[in-house]
């Protein structure tokens, strides 16, 4: 099944296909009714040319056929609660999709475990995080202080040397693919973010989540005893206390998924 948001005005358009990596939570379908509109509500509209969204739901084994990967300007790659590293045949297969889609250098955006298996697919390395445990809430990275020539980066140029992304992983990119930028590091995380030329962009954070997403999420690992209550009530005090810069990252995900490289 697929569900289109679209622009009725006859323009030129773009077509994106956003592949869910995760089931919807009862947080989700309530108050936004859906992950589906969560991202399009995040990323949608950053043109001015009409726009198509399709929803597949990898996690469900639902994906595009390769024969259909032509039909799409990118892809948009959720994260979810499976590991990026595992052989469950849908991730196999979302690899394989992925590979296609960057020889056809259509734009791919990988969060969080988007962002893991892209690098997978790509020949890089993920694995746990190598300084142990889960990295939920606020993380401040710092951008790299060079940066390659692209278009969509421009966002990146006239900002502080750190900026605020909301986190929720216990896995990482251990190391990024041959030949892919660096765009990011932080304390926790040694590649917060990386490109591998004009068409590849992932985000170890959820430059999607608002801060209600991540409580509601954080109560329900609670609840799961996936984290301590303590644990919870310290990110609970940090969103309190500060958020994330998420103005910037729906930005830069927009110039990503809009620029047109000369």
């Amino acid at each position: 099944m697929k569900i289109v948001a679209a622009d009725d005005q006859p323009r030129r358009g773009r077509r994106y296909a956003l592949l869910l990596a995760a089931r919807d939570s009862e947080y989700e379908l309530k108050v936004y009714g859906g992950y589906f509109n969560v991202f399009v509500s995040a990323f949608g509209g950053g043109g001015d040319v009409c726009e198509t969204w399709d929803m597949f739901r990898a996690v469900d084994g639902e994906l595009p056929d390769l024969d259909d990967v032509g039909r799409y300007d990118g892809f948009v790659i959720s994260g979810s609660p499976y590991d990026a590293y595992a052989d469950e045949l849908w991730i196999l297969r979302l690899c394989l999709l992925v590979q296609e889609a960057v020889a056809a250098r259509k734009r791919v955006l990988g969060i969080c475990f988007g962002h893991q298996v892209v690098c997978r697919a790509l020949g890089g390395r993920v694995g746990k995080a190598r300084r142990g445990g889960w990295d939920i809430g606020i993380r401040e990275v710092a951008i790299a202080a060079t940066l390659p020539p692209w278009r969509f980066l421009d966002a990146l140029r006239d900002l502080p040397q750190y900026a605020k992304i909301t986190e929720c992983h216990q896995d990482e990119v251990w190391e990024a693919p041959l030949g892919a930028d660096v765009l990011a590091s932080s304390d926790k995380t040694g590649v917060e973010m990386f490109c591998v030329g004009d068409h590849v962009l992932e985000i170890q954070g959820h430059p999607e989540y608002t801060g209600d997403i991540l409580l509601s999420l954080v109560d329900r690992l609670s609840t799961s005893q996936a984290i301590t209550v303590p644990f919870a009530e310290e990110v609970k005090r940090q969103l309190e206390a500060t958020s994330a810069d998420r103005e910037f990252w729906l930005n830069l995900c927009k110039s990503f998924l809009n620029t047109e490289e000369l």
